[in-house]
C-alpha cells in the first residue's frame, strides 16, 4: 500500500520556523520525485518545491525561494520541507505528493501550515 504520511505542520508567528516531513513507503523511492504543494482557503493549489529522489535536483516556487529547502533522506525514504522566515501568505494545506514522471502520482494526506502576524 502507497502510503505519504506529512507531519511538522502548526502555527507559528511571522518570521518563525517549521520543517515538514514526508514519510513515503509502498513504492520505489529512487525512481519518484517528492514535492510539495499548497492550498490557502479560496485560493488553488500552488507547487511550492521538488526534489528527485534520484539525482537531488531540487526546483523551488519564486514565493519561496531563499526561505524553503527541501531535502531527502533516501535511507529513511523521508523528504523533508525546512521554511524559514515564514510569511502570513505561507499559510495554507502542505500536500506531500510523489510522481514518477511517467502517469503514476500519489498525494498525502495534508498537514495544515498557519503563519500568524
Amino acid at each position: 500500500e502507497v502510503q505519504l504520511v506529512e507531519s511538522g505542520g502548526g502555527l507559528v508567528q511571522a518570521g518563525g520556523s517549521l520543517r515538514l516531513s514526508c514519510a513515503a513507503s509502498g513504492f520505489t523511492f529512487d525512481d519518484y520525485a517528492i514535492g510539495w504543494f499548497r492550498q490557502a482557503p479560496g485560493k488553488e493549489r500552488e507547487g511550492v518545491s521538488c526534489i528527485s529522489s534520484r539525482d537531488g535536483t531540487t526546483t523551488y516556487a519564486d514565493s519561496v525561494k531563499g526561505r524553503f529547502t527541501i531535502s531527502s533522506d533516501n535511507a529513511k525514504n523521508t523528504v523533508y520541507l525546512q521554511m524559514n522566515s515564514l510569511k502570513p501568505e505561507d499559510t495554507g494545506v502542505y500536500y506531500c505528493y510523489a510522481d514518477n514522471g511517467r502517469g503514476a502520482r500519489y498525494w498525502g494526506q495534508g498537514t495544515q501550515v498557519t503563519v500568524s502576524s
